[in-house]
Formats: structure tokens, C-alpha cells, sequence
């Protein structure tokens, strides 16, 4: 399987860090173990890497928390959302691929971390698919999310938030 052609652009949920990577590491994969559960919160982390010189944060600066005496986790700082992991010396960063602009150009390969797969995730292929919860919710509800939405949009913008 190869790897998409970049440029890659992503971001925050609130818009206040971006980013754009020239290429990817072909190492696209999800990661069950407990320290990136507690980070991402959420069952697994979905991750791939990127070598630093083919990334550039383009608006502002991801915090940083250190997750261990190796290991630093970048996240927004105004809304939390969870952006890298990167091994400390390493020679790329781990960008969360929920965080690209277009994540659906980037296709799993790998498990890691199979320690802390939740036993739940083993049997989903058999669930039927229960559709979307927007669709669920209704027209007015849908309606009211969209016209009340605060989320950066899935393209590089000039300004952010939105002045108009």
C-alpha cells in the first residue's frame, strides 16, 4: 500500500494551532495502550509519523505535556484537542490523524499497543451500523449544531475565528 503525496494541512478543533506536513512516515497506525488512551481519552490513539523537517505549524504552538521521562504529548491549549505524541531526540513527530483536515487519505496499517486493546473493539465488525448521531437527533437539532458550530473548518483559513 503506498503512502498519499502531500502536502497534509490539520489543526485543532478551535482553530488555534495548525499545521502542514510535506510527507508521511509509512507508519499510520492505531495505538491501544494505556498512556495513549488517558491521552487522546478515548480507546486508542490514531497516529502517523512525520519527520520534522516536513513539518511546519503554520498558526500558533501546540502546549506540550511530558507523559513519561521520554515521551512529550502536544495538545491545543485553548481546546484540548490531542495533536502528537513524539519520543524525546526522535527523529519525527506522531501527529494524531483525527487531526488532518482530510484524514480519511490516510489508511491504518498498523496495531500497536495490543495490551490495552478494550475487549469491546474485538467484536465490532458484527455490530450493524446504527447511522450517524446528527442524522438521529433530527432536522431542528442538526440545524441548531451547524448554525452554532465554533469549529475550525477542515481547510487552512487566512483568520480564525471567523470575523464576519
Amino acid at each position: 500500500m503506498e503512502m498519499p503525496h502531500g502536502p497534509f494541512s490539520g489543526g485543532c478543533q478551535c482553530g488555534a494551532v495548525r499545521f502542514r506536513a510535506e510527507a508521511l512516515h509509512d507508519n499510520p497506525h492505531v495505538c491501544y495502550c494505556r498512556m495513549c488512551q488517558k491521552a487522546t481519552g478515548n480507546l486508542f490513539a490514531s497516529l502517523v509519523g512525520v519527520r520534522h523537517e516536513n513539518l511546519t505549524w503554520t498558526r500558533g504552538e501546540p502546549s506540550r505535556f511530558r507523559s513519561s521521562e521520554h515521551v512529550d504529548r502536544g495538545f491545543c491549549s485553548q481546546c484540548g484537542t490531542p495533536l502528537f505524541y513524539q519520543c524525546l531526540g526522535g527523529e519525527r513527530v506522531s501527529l494524531t490523524i483525527g487531526a488532518f483536515d482530510e484524514p480519511h487519505r490516510i489508511a491504518l496499517r498498523w496495531q500497536m499497543g495490543m495490551e490495552g486493546k478494550h475487549p469491546s473493539l474485538l467484536h465490532l465488525n458484527d455490530i450493524e451500523d446504527l447511522g450517524t448521531t446528527e442524522v438521529a437527533d433530527g432536522e431542528e437539532s442538526t440545524t441548531a449544531i451547524r448554525l452554532s458550530n465554533h469549529q475550525h473548518p477542515d481547510h487552512d483559513t487566512s483568520v480564525w475565528p471567523d470575523p464576519s
